[in-house]
């Protein structure tokens, strides 16, 4: 008995749990000791899930702690979270029992100081290089007299004032104000918008499309300025098919939006004397420009005039150029009776001449002649034409004999179409009534033979006879001597069983 008791299994008397319970005590352990925390790492591996969700790794020196980032939260964080970032992550420390590890639930993320944030900016810097954002060819020459002017700012704040003051001394113009917020969380979402927003209006309603968009904001730290480092802007400013002038800060400041944009201006008020010229120095320049036009154009006058001049006075004169061309029409018009009287006796001697050899005899001989010949070609073309139609009778005839025969023919085809059809119709017809006739026959032989006496026999009853007649009822045998039973298999003769 004693070897048996010391065998016993030390602990038999604990409680047993289950593995959930175990999991569930772990994690309220480690909630209630680690209610919200404040943790300073370097972001290791980053999952992005089509959850919208963001998994991600806080790792030191030494140790490595896995964090959650739902959806909801990951939509409104100002620091998107990339691997190799120095953050200081807000939240609860859990524990997943899917997994047995602890991990925690991330409410805030945050670039750890300025340094932190002067790396990532070089870092996203260096990533827009590489894909050729920042080249000058993508730059857009900006307008020189724009007539509306697009403006991404704060509405409440002294830039705007800053920038329609500006325009106002330079030269006035039209300006849209599309009011975002210039910090904060929703700094960069609002900028983007308002980039895509101004050049849809291009498509959507040009009368109020501006020519040229200026993005401005005052100064400010890194982190103030941070919205326009972010990926949302530069690529809105690098698709903007409208010419951007980015003012961000002071002349110190930069941001990744100053270098994507095509124009960048040290200061906001410096970004409207970019965009328009001075009203009064233009128009200076124009009042000059039309007085150096005016004087051009009298010296080109006056050196044509002089030009002209000195041309006409080597042209010889009017009358000089006369004297000869009338000297010789004096000439000939005194030359011309003289010459018309010689051409007209010249004419009528020669025609005297000719008349004196026509004789009428010979006119006569000619006549008949010509008579002779028209005769002879009248028959001919009538012969001829007369064999012509004849042709041509011929030739219709034979047309209108292939024209019957070949409307017969068709005809004939026709109704030999018609026949085969109607042939193959009326066999069809004739089947499924032989058809429908079997089936009827087949119904009401099934029928004879399901009523007829044959199919009583076979189920054990018997036909009494007496000759041709059917016996069946008792008092008719009391006279009769020749029955007759008849069975399935035969008939049976009877003799009457006498009284």
């Amino acid at each position: 008995m004693s070897d048996l008791f010391e065998n016993q299994i030390a602990g038999i008397n604990e409680p047993e749990f289950s593995v959930s319970e175990i999991s569930n005590a772990i994690k309220r352990l480690v909630e209630d000791e680690f209610s919200y925390v404040r943790i300073r790492g370097e972001i290791g591996r980053v999952s992005l899930p089509r959850s919208g969700h963001v998994y991600l790794d806080l790792k030191d020196e030494k140790s490595v702690i896995a964090g959650v980032i739902w959806k909801g939260v990951a939509d409104k964080l100002i620091t998107r979270p990339e691997e190799g970032m120095e953050v200081v992550a807000r939240g609860r420390v859990t524990t997943f029992g899917g997994q047995s590890k602890y991990q925690i639930i991330i409410d805030d993320l945050r670039p750890a100081g300025v340094g932190a944030l002067m790396a990532m900016l070089e870092k996203r810097k260096k990533q827009f290089q590489a894909e050729g954002i920042f080249e000058p060819e993508h730059k857009i020459q900006l307008p020189y007299l724009p007539e509306i002017i697009g403006v991404v700012t704060s509405p409440s704040g002294a830039v705007i004032k800053d920038i329609l003051h500006r325009l106002n001394d330079r030269f006035p113009r039209k300006v849209v104000l599309w009011p975002v917020a210039v910090q904060g969380e929703n700094c960069a979402k609002e900028v983007s918008r308002a980039i895509d927003g101004l050049n849809s209006l291009a498509k959507q309603n040009p009368l109020i499309a501006p020519d040229l968009i200026i993005v401005a904001r005052g100064g400010g730290s890194i982190e103030d300025l941070w919205g326009f480092n972010e990926e949302l802007v530069v690529r809105s400013a690098f698709k903007s098919t409208i010419p951007l002038i980015s003012a961000i800060g002071h002349e110190t400041d930069t941001t990744l939006l100053d270098y994507v944009a095509d124009v960048r201006a040290p200061t906001p008020s410096a970004a409207a004397e970019m965009a328009v010229p001075v009203r009064h120095e233009l128009l200076a320049l124009l009042d000059n420009n039309e007085a150096r036009l005016t004087r051009a154009l009298s010296q080109i006058l006056s050196n044509r005039s002089q030009r002209l001049l000195d041309f006409s006075r080597s042209l010889p004169r009017v009358f000089g150029l006369l004297e000869g061309p009338t000297q010789r029409l004096d000439s000939i018009s005194t030359r011309l009776p003289t010459s018309l009287s010689s051409s007209v006796r010249l004419k009528k001697s020669r025609l005297v001449e000719i008349s004196t050899g026509i004789k009428p005899a010979s006119l006569f001989m000619r006549l008949e002649n010509s008579r002779s010949k028209f005769d002879l070609q009248s028959r001919q073309l009538t012969n001829l034409f007369a064999h012509f139609i004849v042709l041509k009778k011929q030739t219709l005839s034979s047309f209108f004999l292939r024209i019957e025969s070949l409307s017969l023919k068709r005809d004939i085809q026709q109704e030999q179409k018609n026949l085969k059809d109607l042939s193959f119709r009326l066999k069809k017809a004739y089947d499924i009534i032989a058809k429908d006739l079997g089936t009827k026959l087949q119904s009401i032989d099934r029928l004879r033979e399901t009523l007829g006496y044959r199919q009583t026999l076979d189920r054990g009853y018997a036909i009494i006879r007496s000759s041709d007649s059917v016996i069946t009822d008792k008092s008719k045998t009391l006279h009769l001597t020749d029955l007759i039973i008849e069975f399935r298999d035969g008939e049976l003769p009877v003799e009457k069983v006498k009284g």
